[in-house]
C-alpha cells in the first residue's frame, strides 16, 4: 500500500503546490505487554512493524550492480571485504566510521563488583557491535510512513 508524503512546497507567482511523493507504507501489528518489573500493573498495547521478507548480501549486491557499472561478484567481494574488515578493527579498539551508513563500536555488558580493585576482564560476560545510523540513513528512515495491518 502506498501513503501520499509530503516532501516539499514551490513558490510560483500566486500559485502555491504543495510536493507529494508515494512512499511504501510499512505495516505494523499491535501486540499486547505486560509489565516485567511490575506484574500487577496493567498491560499495554504497542505497534510493531511486519517484516515481508529479507535481503542477502548477495541481493543487496546484485541491486548495487544495476545501479552501477560494476559486476555484482565484484560488489559481493567489496560487501564481503567490509563485513571482515568491520569486526577486525573493531577487536584492535577503534570505532568504524562509513559515513553516511553510520558507524559500528564495541560494546560490552559486565557484572558489577563491590570494589573498583575486583572489576577485571573476568566481570565481563557479553560482547556486543552497536551501530549508530549516519545522517543519510537517518533522512531516509524519516521518510518511513507506518499503516496499521487490517488482518
Amino acid at each position: 500500500m502506498f501513503a501520499k508524503r509530503y516532501i516539499g512546497i514551490t513558490f510560483e507567482p500566486l500559485n502555491i503546490e504543495l510536493i507529494y511523493t508515494n512512499v511504501m507504507a510499512v505495516k505494523f501489528n499491535i501486540h499486547e505487554m505486560g509489565n516485567a518489573i511490575d506484574p500487577t500493573a496493567p498491560t499495554k498495547f504497542y505497534a510493531r512493524p511486519i517484516h515481508t521478507g529479507e535481503k542477502t548480501l548477495e541481493d543487496i549486491a546484485e541491486d548495487i550492480s544495476h545501479a552501477s557499472s560494476l559486476t555484482e561478484s565484484d560488489v559481493y567481494a567489496v560487501l564481503q571485504s567490509l563485513v571482515r574488515e568491520i569486526p577486525r578493527n573493531i577487536a584492535q579498539g577503534n570505532i568504524v566510521r562509513l559515513g553516511n551508513l553510520g558507524s559500528f563500536r564495541l560494546g560490552a555488558h559486565s557484572t558489577g563488583s563491590d570494589r573498583k580493585e575486583e572489576v577485571s576482564e573476568h566481570n565481563i560476560h557479553t560482547k556486543r557491535i552497536i551501530f549508530h545510523a549516519g545522517k543519510l540513513v537517518k533522512k531516509e528512515l524519516n521518510k518511513i510512513v507506518f499503516e496499521k495491518n487490517d488482518r
